[in-house]
Parts: structure tokens; sequence; C-alpha cells
């Protein structure tokens, strides 16, 4: 499960944690352009698996130089399907992609305005305590609200309690009244920490101001001027996944008949919709790269709001800590993720300023997703690895590897 502060931690902390991390107010061009796409790179970068922590993988790479799908592994193990290039899968935090762009064509149209106070739209749901606190620093992460309560979403942070709790169902409205109790992570503005709550509140702001449901509004909004055919925000009721899909599985431990301690793989592809505006949304790795392209290319948002996809925060806001937007060495870097939600990275390419890319991860139990491109959009990625989360044990190889390809293929250094 992506966490926002608790105990399991998501695929954004694996591909951040090789990049380089810049500050910039407005987003400066990209230092070096991508190699060129490497095929065999990206084969390679798939080879020895599936294997005990993945369980399958799906990669596609589209943009000027072409495109390139590679899948590996199985989808059911029950029935021995294979991975295929069209499975559905839980994206997780990227989600949060998706109400952002909500809000910011809310704020295009002037139905919201990104430096009033939250309380302006939700006065029985925020307390007056976080007055300070504006619709724009939902987006940016900088709202210091408090991180939702890990004893209630994730228990002890083990794989058995999920598996155990993976349907129970909480209202996004309970989740922000029981967050809303706990100490505030900072004044506002001050601090940027990743935080599931501010896309709660985002998501809820919609419903309020729109007068309809946030998977209204996202249908209505994106997913059909796209043609997004597989991305839906489930109901609240809905553990399933539809159509073709890929199962998730964890690692937990349980003991057989004689009371002996054994690892086996829980399917958890049934799974609490709870995540909802932060976490809840099913799709495709071909709606995903759609979704980006078009969002980055403009094609979404006026140009008033389309610069702020790429406006990171002053250099007065201190990142909060070192499990995002790390620097090189693994420390608490500069902030990283923009009004428009986007996380922007450098990926080392044997140049001396490197990469540029942006985008975002999501993860769920079972899945470990994400999608980033070059800012002109001439090369995107989108990856999903059934990721069976063995405590102790890292997606961060699996992915570098994948993002790496990608991105810079045999000129890696």
């Amino acid at each position: 499960m992506e966490t926002k502060t608790g105990k399991r931690r998501g695929a954004w902390t694996a591909v951040a944690a090789a990049m380089v991390t810049v500050v910039g107010m407005g987003g400066a061009a990209q230092a070096s352009a991508a190699s060129p796409l490497d095929r065999q790179a990206l084969r390679e970068s798939l080879e020895g698996l599936p294997e005990d922590d993945v369980t399958g993988a799906l990669v596609r790479v589209a943009g000027a130089d072409g495109h390139w799908w590679g899948t590996t592994g199985v989808a059911d193990r029950a029935t021995g399907e294979r991975v295929r290039a069209d499975a559905a899968f839980r994206i997780g935090g990227i989600s949060k992609l998706f109400t952002g762009t909500v809000v910011l064509q809310l704020a295009g149209e002037r139905q919201v305005d990104l430096v009033s106070p939250v309380r302006h739209y939700l006065p029985d749901l925020v307390p007056d305590t976080y007055d300070g606190v504006t619709v724009g620093m939902l987006l940016d992460h900088t709202s210091g609200f408090p991180a939702p309560p890990s004893a209630v979403l994730t228990g002890d942070g083990s794989n058995e309690w999920y598996a155990g709790h993976r349907r129970d169902h909480w209202a996004p409205e309970e989740i922000v009244r029981l967050s809303m109790k706990g100490q505030r992570l900072s004044d506002p503005g001050r601090r940027q920490q990743y935080n599931g709550v501010n896309s709660y509140v985002a998501g809820l702001l919609v419903e309020r101001v729109t007068g309809r449901s946030l998977a209204h509004e996202i249908r209505a909004r994106i997913v059909r001027p796209l043609g997004l055919g597989r991305t839906y925000l489930p109901a609240a009721d809905d553990t399933s996944l539809a159509g073709r899909h890929t199962h998730g599985y964890l690692q937990v431990t349980e003991k057989d008949s004689s009371g002996v301690p054994r690892t086996v793989l829980e399917d958890v592809t049934e799974q609490s919709p709870s995540p909802w505006a932060e976490g809840g949304m099913v799709s495709t790795a071909a709606d995903l790269d759609r979704f980006l392209d078009a969002l980055l290319a403009g094609r979404l948002l006026r140009p008033a709001q389309q610069e702020l996809l790429f406006r990171l925060p002053g250099r007065d806001v201190v990142n909060a800590d070192a499990n995002h937007c790390p620097d090189a060495q693994g420390r608490p870097g500069p902030a990283c993720y923009s009004k428009g939600g986007l996380m922007r990275a450098v990926l080392p390419d044997g140049t001396p300023d490197g990469l540029e890319i942006w985008g975002k991860t999501g993860s769920r139990p079972g899945y470990v997703n994400g999608l980033f491109a070059t800012r002109d959009r001439s090369r995107r990625l989108t990856y999903s690895f059934g990721w069976s989360g063995r405590p102790g044990k890292s997606e961060l190889p699996y992915v570098l590897r994948t993002t790496g390809a990608a991105f810079v293929g045999a000129a890696k250094p």
C-alpha cells in the first residue's frame, strides 16, 4: 500500500532515491534528450522475471523513436494466464494526478480559486486552525495537514494484517476527520510532505463545488474526452477489477496443519477502493500513456494552469524527509512535487546536468506502478510490476533498471 507517512513505502521512493531532484520555480528546460530507444536494454531489464518478489511485469515505452511493449510472468496464478499488454491494474497514487487535473480544470473555469483557503469550500470538514491552507497547497503537498491514521488504514504494517483487512472500507470524509485529529505536520506552505489526505480533501472539494461525484467528473473531463476505455474510479463497494487484469499477490506467513509456519502468496486483487481520490483508480498502460501525453501536451488544461504543472515550490520550502524527493545521497532533498502534482526528477545519464523527467508513481498491495516522460513527450514510460511485498525487500532494483533502460538505455553510467 502506498502510504503517506506510514510503514509501507511506495514505488515513488524507489525511483526518487536514485535520481537527483532539483529545485526550480518553473521547471527549467531539460538538460539533455533521452538516448535513442534501446530495445535490447529494455528486453534485458525484464530478464530473470518473474521471480519470488515480482510475479509479473508490464512495460510500455512510447515517443518519437517508436513504441515498445514488454510483458513477463503470470497475471493469474490460479489459471496460469500470462500477463498481457492490455491488462488493467490498480494504479495507486497515480490517481492523484487525475484528481489534481480536475481541480486545475475547475480553477481554469473560475469555479475554484487556488489561492483561497480550503475552508472556504469545506468549512464543515477542515478545522479553523487550518485557515492558512489554500487549495493550491493540496496539489503540491505543502498543506501541513496531519497524515492519515496509520493504525486504522495499515494496522501494524504487515502483509498479514492487510490480507485480513483488504476489504475494509472507509468513506473519504471519515478518513479526513480522523486525520484532522492528528498533529499538524508543519505550518501551511513551509514544508513539502507527500500526504494522501491532501488528495482526499481535493476530491471532496471537487464534489462540493460541482455537486457531482469525483468519479463522474474524472469520467466526463478526462476519461471520455481522451477515450480511456479501461480507466475508472470504482464505486465504494466495488472490490473487483473489471475485464482482463493482472492479479496482485502478497507474501504472507501462515501455519500449516501441523502448526509449522510457511510463506505463501495470497491473492489480494480484490480490495477496497477506499484510497479513492489519492489511490483508488484502475487503468491500463495504454490509457495511462495517453493521459500523460495529453496532460503534458496541454490538451487538458488552460495555459495558466498548464504552467502550474511544472512549477515547483520555492527554495524556502523544505522537503520533510528522505522518503520523499531524496537527494543523490538518499538524504532529504529539495521539494520535487509541482502545483499540478507531478514529480520532477533528473536521471543521471552521463551528462553534467542529467535528464529531466516528469511523472508519478503509485502502488497498492500487490502492485508497483509508474509513468514518466520527458517534458517534450519525446519519450514516455509506463510500467506495472506485480510486487509480492516480501518484508525487507525493495522494488528499487527492478524499477530503476526499467527506468534506466527506457530513458538512457545502454548509455547509462
